[in-house]
């Protein structure tokens, strides 16, 4: 008599959660994607799209946004501001990195995203990706951007070595 092949466990998924007004954090997430496709289960959303649902199907996250203004993205902050309480003490002690596309300096948006995690309790696992676009007059700003090569290899690597670290159970 055969029996029936146990199904195998579903592999932890990264959840690249991203918004993006001129291209650039858009185009860092999707260059986490792809390094993280290739080492287990890895997902692109959009934050205004995303919902709690989304967020506690996923064992790791990827947070994706501009700076605006010395804050991250308006987009960025409605979706944590929709999603914190119904998540609090339901994600905590899961893995989280961010990639911050600034124009100068990034660091107010990384806070500010640490500081709304840290109520999540979740788990920092790389040091904060802040890719300086060098935007400084109003045109400048409000255009499209066009990522360097090298910032975007840094985008993969940190998603090739999240996805790595999730798939084999380090995170």
């Amino acid at each position: 008599m055969e029996t029936a092949a146990e199904p195998e466990p579903a592999r932890p998924m990264l959840l690249i959660l991203w918004h993006s007004r001129t291209g650039a954090a858009r185009a860092m997430a999707e260059a986490a994607l792809q390094g993280a496709v290739g080492e287990g289960d890895a997902r692109l959303l959009a934050a205004a799209d995303a919902h709690a649902g989304d967020i506690l199907a996923a064992q790791g996250y990827l947070f994706v946004c501009p700076e605006n203004l010395g804050a991250m993205s308006g987009a960025m902050k409605e979706f944590f501001d929709r999603s914190y309480y119904p998540l609090l003490v339901q994600i905590e002690g899961r893995p989280f990195a961010t990639v911050i596309a600034a124009g100068s300096d990034g660091s107010g948006a990384e806070r500010q995203i640490e500081r709304i995690v840290t109520g999540w309790r979740l788990r920092r696992i790389a040091e904060g990706l802040i890719v300086n676009m060098q935007a400084q007059t109003p045109e400048a700003i409000l255009a499209p951007k066009t990522v360097p090569p090298t910032a975007l290899q840094k985008c993969h690597d940190l998603g090739q070595s999240f996805g790595a670290g999730l798939a084999m159970g380090l995170f």
